[in-house]
């Protein structure tokens, strides 16, 4: 388990299943991501054993997060974890809140964590944040996690173009 200012990490497991569904089935919380909720329960056991999957291919993966102040309930997911993106395998940061849970800080400091661990804990030599062009707020929480902008990728036909944000390790321990 891991911890910042305001908040608990951990790693996924099969109890999650039902708050993933809650929080990636939410539409709200996909108003930028054009391939829309979780359709059902079953997707997201299937989303949930590919995390798992992850884990021991990759030796790492994204946290489930609780507040300190109220750890039995699931605020959201998120951390580092292993994709694919413009062609290649990348070691994404990401998250995504409950809609309650917006507005207080917390994809930042979640973000910050996040970074630290993949550096100092599993040595990473680069970490990136994927967002929509139009998603204002992400790319700010990005900024403030000190990712600075890489490229624009037009991923899907139709919609706003991705944007690639990067911070390398030398990065990081130069900003310190």
């Amino acid at each position: 388990m891991w911890e910042s200012e305001r908040l608990l990490y951990r790693y996924k497991t099969a109890e999650d299943v039902q708050d993933l569904f809650r929080i990636f089935g939410n539409p709200v919380t996909h108003q930028f991501n054009p391939r829309g909720p979780y359709p059902d329960i079953g997707y997201a056991r299937d989303a949930l054993t590919r995390a798992q999957q992850s884990y021991d291919i990759h030796g790492f993966g994204d946290w489930t997060i609780y507040e300190k102040e109220n750890p039995d309930t699931v605020i959201g997911f998120g951390g580092i974890f292993a994709s694919h993106f413009d062609g290649q395998l990348t070691n994404n940061l990401g998250y995504r809140f409950d809609p309650a849970a917006w507005g207080k800080g917390y994809a930042t400091e979640l973000s910050r964590r996040a970074i630290r661990f993949g550096f100092d804990d599993i040595g990473l030599d680069e970490i990136v944040g994927v967002v929509r062009e139009n998603h204002v707020a992400s790319r700010r929480v990005l900024e403030k996690a000190g990712l600075t902008f890489l490229k624009k990728v037009d991923d899907l036909p139709g919609f706003a173009p991705s944007l690639m944000f990067r911070i390398t390790r030398h990065d990081w321990l130069t900003s310190r």
